[in-house]
């Protein structure tokens, strides 16, 4: 299957998408937005996936929204501009039927992530900018390199927050520092997002994917990829939720849990002092 900016890897049980406009920091595009949905459906179709790792090619992340895009954006034709076409021209069906259904609680561009049944990890290894921040957040976990930096940049460009991360970011570091990296724009560097729990966690540069793709194989060779299916439903439909129902959920899953295959597996292997061999059943 052939992408456009960007390329599509898989190596031990994980898939690496890699957006690739190198020149251009990673710019945001309508191809690389559908490349995105189509590698995504691809990583989830896969038997042999079990984590995706995104990550930008060259010194950039993402830079954002490519500006030759924005400069052409009239306030009258907002809903036809490329990126919103895009958005709405990739149809795939991400349910997996594992855990709740988050589905009516994640639209727009990025929402259909949450419903992607494996780990999506976001391997920030250099400057991650306005939409490509925004991108970032809809990842499970985001890892940094220690030269990479962020900023949201929309009032520096006339802007608001978009695409919900008004919601997203204030769940992760709160309100006040949603709010100032919100209005100042200001430039966070990997051991500042770190602390305010912008990104897990930060590797050294030169170090960086290495560090990545061991938690990767982590994640794909130890654990069972249904149990990771559900509780990540959980967890996105948990934000949604009191503690009774989240609660109620929880015992509804560990019950069907008690009939997996990965289950008896996950007892088996422990007993037995072996590898797991997880199905994902």
């Amino acid at each position: 299957m052939s992408y456009e900016d960007l390329t599509y890897e898989v190596k031990d049980r994980v898939a690496t998408l890699t957006l690739n406009r190198p020149d251009k920091l990673n710019a945001w595009t309508g191809a690389m937005e559908k490349s995105v949905k189509k590698a995504m459906a691809a990583a989830v179709a896969d038997d042999d996936v079990r984590v995706i790792v995104i990550t930008g090619a060259g010194r950039g992340f993402c830079a954002g929204a490519d500006m030759n895009l924005l400069q052409s954006i009239k306030a009258e034709t907002w809903e036809d501009r490329e990126l919103a076409t895009a958005a709405r021209e990739e149809k795939f069906d991400f349910s997996s039927g594992l855990g709740p259904d988050v589905s009516p609680h994640y639209g727009g561009r990025f929402g259909y992530l949450m419903q992607v049944k494996k780990p999506i990890i976001a391997a920030i290894n250099g400057p991650a900018a306005g939409l490509g921040l925004v991108f970032a957040l809809y990842a499970d976990m985001r890892f940094a390199g220690s030269e990479a930096k962020f900023t949201t940049a929309f009032a520096n460009r006339g802007l608001i927050a978009e695409h919900g991360i008004s919601w997203l970011l204030p769940h992760l570091v709160g309100p006040a520092h949603s709010l100032d990296l919100l209005m100042s724009g200001r430039k966070v560097m990997a051991d500042e997002a770190a602390r305010m729990g912008l990104v897990n966690k930060v590797f050294p540069q030169e170090t960086f994917m290495t560090n990545v793709m061991d938690y990767a194989k982590v994640l794909s060779e130890t654990v069972s990829p249904r149990s990771m299916a559900v509780m990540k439903a959980q967890i996105w439909k948990a934000l949604f939720q009191n503690f009774n129902d989240a609660l109620e959920v929880g015992d509804s899953e560990m019950q069907k849990s008690f009939g997996s295959a990965d289950f008896k597996e996950g007892v088996a292997h422990f007993v037995e002092k072996r590898v797991a061999n997880f199905t994902g059943r």
